[in-house]
């Protein structure tokens, strides 16, 4: 099996990597900007091209066409930067994957999307299921939705390419995957992270952590292990039962409030020497969303996956519970320099 990823030194592509090599005979193709994040370089299986999504089209057109599938996940995914940066959001997570998907499509080349769970959007109900629930956006004052509109008009036309030119392919939805690499405390510093980097590195310089609308929201929160292994379930699918299917991958048992979260974070780390004076001190302040963000935003209350399509049809269900999954993350951070 040979899989092409872009996007590859992200956190998903850097963990699938390492999933791939540990636990297949596969060869990997990996594609980004850097490679700080991949681990195994001197593996015979990985081969890393460093580059630029914009400018190597004919290169990349060319893996694609020796690969047996491909993963691009080059992508903008943190909506500290989709709230101020809209149209870089739209070019990369939209016009820049079209032109993969069309290189898939004319090569007849399997292509794994990823899509998201911002699809769902405002959908209501105690489930969100891949094939049944409504996909419902704010209004486009708010500029939050391009990333969800993005990605969802991606999910359509992969689809209607599968549709009319046979394309085979597969999407899958992460929900709040979470885990080393997430983001970086660089990012954390500008208040740019995503919630449980944000947390630790607030809490590991003295800062308060901000519980935006008082951390109410509520969301499934993964661990990238249970994550990835459900990649490595879709791209091993002999019986081509993931062909033309969306999978939702999270972990509903894991549904918790963000302030629920802070309080896990902050246990975790008094469990760390580096951060246990930290973490006896930290302190918690809520601030308004359009505070913290800026006009723009808008948020979701709930995220919670129905993955009874993954459990029947790839034989999947996630192994790591909330608060090992937090252990896990802050234990990372504490053991870097």
């Amino acid at each position: 099996m040979n899989v092409f990823l872009l996007g590859a030194n992200g956190f998903i592509g850097s963990h699938l990597i390492d999933r791939i090599l540990e636990k297949t005979d596969w060869t990997v193709t990996a594609f980004d900007l850097r490679d700080d994040n991949l681990r195994g370089s001197d593996n015979p299986r990985l081969s890393i091209k460093l580059g630029d999504l914009y400018e190597e089209d004919r290169w990349i057109e060319d893996e694609i066409a020796r690969s047996d599938v491909v993963i691009p996940l080059a992508g903008i995914a943190k909506p500290a930067y989709y709230i101020t940066n809209p149209l870089m959001t739209f070019e990369l997570d939209f016009e820049q994957n079209l032109k993969i998907v069309r290189m898939c499509a004319e090569h007849g080349i399997r292509i794994i999307f990823p899509s998201t769970s911002e699809v769902y959007g405002m959908s209501t109900g105690d489930w969100l299921m891949e094939d049944e629930s409504l996909l419902i956006q704010g209004p486009i004052k708010n500029s939050r939705w391009i990333y969800s509109c993005s990605k969802q008009m991606m999910d359509r036309v992969i689809a209607a390419y599968g549709q009319e030119k046979g394309l085979p392919y597969t999407l899958f939805r992460p929900f709040n995957w979470i885990g080393p690499r997430l983001d970086t405390f660089r990012d954390a510093e500008n208040r740019k992270a995503r919630s449980i980097t944000q947390m630790i590195y607030d809490v590991s310089v003295g800062r308060p952590i901000t519980l935006v609308d008082g951390g109410r929201q509520r969301r499934s929160f993964t661990y990238v292990t249970d994550g990835v292994d459900a990649l490595i379930a879709i791209i091993a699918d002999v019986k081509k039962s993931a062909d033309g299917e969306i999978f939702n991958i999270g972990n509903p048992d894991s549904n918790h409030s963000i302030k629920g979260l802070a309080v896990a974070v902050v246990d975790a780390m008094k469990d760390f020497p580096k951060f246990a004076e930290a973490a006896s001190k930290a302190t918690f302040v809520e601030k308004d969303s359009t505070e913290y963000y800026g006009r723009g935003y808008e948020d979701v209350q709930d995220r919670k996956p129905s993955i009874s399509k993954a459990e029947e049809l790839l034989d999947w269900h996630p192994q790591v519970d909330f608060h090992e999954a937090v252990r896990r993350t802050v234990a990372f951070y504490a053991d870097r320099p």
